[in-house]
């Protein structure tokens, strides 16, 4: 179909930058409204405050892009430097846009702003301006956890948070801020353990072979009243083989699967009647050649007929409080049929020593049919895989429940332990 060009047709664009106080300019173009590339909108746009030598935004304010009757708003993009976008919502209509995620502290950005008039024809404009420093006294670090390697199937990544944040909000602002990116994608979610600690794993365990990066954008983000983003140091773990151990205390033996597949079954013992082995998954925390392992560490006393003092070898530890797995040559003639160790898996050195050279840090140690407690969620390890995943979405400040709370455990380290 042809159009009649109009002698002159006006697409006339406000800029506002809120936190500039920036005027309103309106501006026009003359030229084809057909064109089949958009406008150059140096003549559209004008953008006053931020363009000035030592003008410079607050970050604490919106950006917001506004167009006359005579056209609308079609797409806005505005990012960083480091390409951190800001996220926006565009009213229906066209005529406003407004960032909805906030502006960081001594930052470049950039905006591409992309226009419509009446007639169709495409208009374009690209802006930037500069944020002002922070007047924050306190800045947030994040430190992520494990540190950069190849880790297990099961294992849980962390963050530690410098200042203790307990608002839902200023969650939600720290929360969308911490990125986990993983190759293949797995969906995921951060859970608050605690004012200062997320804890971050998929729905289900890590694929094998996989690769996972772990970053912050919350640099010269503000959170709260004083209190902004300050740097932190990315991570990038790799997964090896799905390893999984499933310990059945009551069939006293312990089977070791690979990708799936059994590549060993072994004869233990575990945790005789009032140290029974804690049931459900835990995760592999280290792995130690030589342990000496003391009764009283646990609680038992000094001179009770339960107490002991020996040298344990080839543990694989699964929970701070001092769960292992490990070498008991003491109990061979049990294993495979009784328990009688303090709540470690016990089992002989030959196969306690195949079994440490196995396994690694992240993988997967379950114990079903057991008379023990279950695995506490956090605090003892990580028992975060006991936690159903609808319950852990609960825990995200950005799709949970969680009200200004304390934390669920506080994460202590005992000593070694049971045996």
């Amino acid at each position: 179909m042809n159009h009649i060009p109009r002698t002159r047709t006006v697409v006339s664009c406000v800029v506002l930058v809120t936190a500039l106080g920036a005027g309103i300019t309106a501006c026009g173009s003359d030229g084809d409204p057909l064109s089949a590339t958009p406008y150059d909108a140096a003549g559209l746009i004008s953008f006053n405050a931020p363009t000035q030598v030592g003008k410079r935004a607050d970050p604490d304010k919106p950006l917001e892009i506004s167009v006359k009757d005579e056209g609308r708003i079609t797409d806005v993009t505005a990012q960083d430097s480091t390409g951190r976008f800001v996220a926006g919502e565009l009213t229906a209509d066209g005529s406003r846009w407004h960032s909805t995620s906030p502006l960081a502290a001594s930052a470049h950005y950039t905006v591409t702003v992309s226009t419509e008039d009446d007639d169709g024809a495409p208009g374009r404009k690209v802006l930037s301006f500069d944020t002002t420093q922070p007047t924050a006294k306190k800045q947030l670090g994040v430190t992520f956890g494990p540190d950069a390697g190849e880790y297990g199937v099961g294992q849980i990544i962390t963050a530690q948070l410098s200042e203790e944040v307990k608002d839902p909000a200023q969650r939600a602002v720290v929360e969308r801020a911490l990125r986990v990116d993983s190759v293949p994608a797995v969906p995921g979610s951060w859970y608050w353990v605690s004012g200062k600690e997320l804890h971050y794993r998929p729905k289900d365990y890590w694929p094998a072979h996989a690769t996972i990066l772990v970053h912050s954008n919350l640099e010269g983000v503000k959170v709260g009243d004083r209190l902004w983003g300050g740097k932190s140091k990315p991570v990038k773990l790799t997964t090896g083989d799905r390893i999984e151990a499933v310990t059945d205390a009551a069939a006293h033996e312990l089977t070791v699967f690979k990708n799936g597949a059994v590549i060993n079954a072994i004869p233990v013992t575990t945790g005789k009647p009032g140290f029974e082995t804690r049931n459900g998954v835990k995760v592999v925390l280290e792995k130690q050649y030589f342990v000496r392992m003391r009764g009283t560490t646990v609680g038992i006393a000094e001179g009770s007929r339960d107490n002991y003092d020996l040298p344990v070898y080839y543990a694989t530890r699964v929970t701070w409080s001092g769960e292992y797995v490990h070498a008991a040559p003491w109990s061979v003639g049990s294993q495979g049929y009784a328990n009688v160790s303090h709540g470690c898996t016990g089992m002989s050195t030959a196969n306690a020593r195949w079994f440490f050279d196995t396994v690694h840090e992240g993988d997967i140690v379950r114990v079903v049919n057991s008379n023990g407690q279950p695995m506490e969620p956090f605090g003892n390890g990580f028992g975060d895989w006991n936690v159903t995943w609808k319950k852990w979405r609960t825990g995200s400040a950005l799709t949970g429940t969680q009200t200004n709370g304390q934390s669920s455990s506080d994460t202590v380290r005992l000593q070694p332990a049971a045996v």
